[in-house]
């Protein structure tokens, strides 16, 4: 009889990656897969720690999955990722029913560690932070297969004084290019028609490898291959946006005008706090530069707010800015202080409630100009993929290229034609929300 894991994958697009890995090792042994804890022989975690929240969810699945090891219906219990790199030693000490605890650059041992746990042995592999993982076996996606994320380097080298990154995933490394095109093709031969390019940073790809900056040509490459649409660039450091890059992706069709420039901050005080390499002025005249050169771009960013240190002019500040920059897509957290960085040491720290009073200023004029910018939509043309069925009802959900998964918003789709995930159609606007759109087929065909 098979043996029937449940895999849970918490935090970033990252860290899903890694579980689609780990979830493609376990199936070449010859492992089923259950989304019933009741069922599941073998219970896997894939955690994430990144900010207080997302430690809080790790810890409390880790802790509602361990009754099942508890009453026996599980014979083992292994918690990977972020939290078990950062916390290896309590989380053995304190759940004494985790069975094992794999770092962030072990995970390819997934099948090896899980063996040793179903035979008794309580286990702890933390390997070297900057091993890079690259692993040749066909990864089971979890996004629907349509779109997939192809993760190009792993740690980060920035050492923002908010962030705990480097001490659990290493120092920056770029995948090699020549792994990366049999990734990709292999995704393409599997049906997948959006990569989405992540990693802590994106746009110094190449750096360490090849002494140069070279997302662009990795970019040239996988625009290359057949069966892939759109390519997807996330989470670009702005002060590393450099010409070609805007170049390839002012020219090549397949990839979306649409970049993730996370900037958090727009105080110049602020950001030096927070070890930014930008400044304000910089962060203008780089948003400036990729509106003139792509004007259909599609920007999205990310903020902090509450970071210790922040004024109230230092809020009004990013106020100002975000209203000025019309970002078309943006996030805030409230500031997370995390054991182990500079900034949870910082004086003075900002109130809870002054942090989310603040996030909730920001996000509600940014709903006021993404409403305005969803309606100037209205009448425009555009292609969409179509991500599924809305129940009961004659609609599609679908994203254009200004929307990526599970941070943006949809296009819903009226139609009474059959379409499927992954299918590309082009759709008139007919109406807005504030972060979705509503349209209608404008042509008789899907490609």
């Amino acid at each position: 009889m098979t043996m029937k894991i449940l895999f849970v994958s918490l935090g970033c697009d990252k860290n899903l990656v890694d579980s689609e890995v780990m979830l493609g090792l376990l199936s070449d042994r010859g492992y089923g897969f259950t989304d019933d804890e009741e069922e599941a022989d073998v219970i896997i975690v894939n955690t994430c720690c990144f900010i207080g929240d997302a430690k809080e969810e790790s810890v409390n699945t880790i802790l509602q999955l361990a009754e099942y090891k508890k009453e026996g219906s599980a014979k083992a219990l292994v918690v990977t990722g972020c939290l078990a790199e950062r916390y290896r030693q309590e989380i053995l000490e304190e759940i004494p029913e985790v069975d094992a605890v794999l770092g962030t650059t072990a995970y390819d041992q997934i099948g090896e560690v899980l063996q040793k746990a179903l035979e008794g042995k309580q286990q702890l592999l933390c390997q070297d932070l900057n091993r890079l993982v690259v692993s040749d076996t066909k990864r089971i996606l979890t996004t629907g297969g349509h779109y997939a994320y192809l993760k190009i380097a792993e740690g980060c080298d920035k050492r923002c004084t908010y962030c705990i990154i480097p001490k659990l995933r290493g120092s920056y490394r770029s995948v090699p290019l020549e792994s990366l095109i049999k990734e990709a093709q292999e995704l393409a031969e599997q049906g997948v028609k959006e990569l989405i390019l992540v990693a802590q940073e994106t746009t110094r790809y190449g750096v360490d490898l090849y002494g140069e900056k070279s997302l662009h040509k990795l970019l040239k490459a996988l625009c290359r291959i057949r069966g892939i649409r759109w390519i997807r660039v996330q989470y670009c450091y702005p002060e590393e946006i450099y010409e070609e890059l805007i170049s390839v992706i002012r020219e090549e069709p397949k990839i979306c005008h649409y970049l993730d420039l996370p900037i958090q901050h727009a105080s110049d005080t602020i950001l030096q706090s927070m070890g930014r390499k930008t400044r304000c002025q910089e962060l203008r005249a780089i948003i400036k530069k990729l509106r003139r050169e792509i004007p259909d771009i599609c920007l999205r960013t990310t903020l902090i707010s509450g970071f210790p240190g922040e004024t109230k002019e230092d809020h009004e500040m990013l106020l100002d800015f975000v209203d000025e920059m019309e970002f078309d897509r943006l996030g805030v957290f409230a500031y997370s202080p995390e054991e182990g960085t500079k900034a949870a040491l910082m004086e003075p720290q900002v109130p809870e409630e002054v942090k989310e009073a603040r996030r909730g200023e920001i996000m509600e004029l940014q709903q006021e100009i993404s409403f305005e910018k969803a309606q100037d939509m209205i009448g425009k043309e555009l292609w969409c993929m179509v991500e599924g069925k809305v129940a009961d009802e004659y609609a599609y959900v679908a994203r254009t290229y200004k929307d990526a998964p599970d941070v943006d918003g949809y296009l819903f789709i009226q139609t009474t034609a059959e379409l499927m995930s992954g299918d590309f159609v082009k759709v008139r606007v007919t109406g807005a929300q504030e972060y979705d759109l509503i349209g209608e087929i404008a042509d008789e065909f899907t490609e």
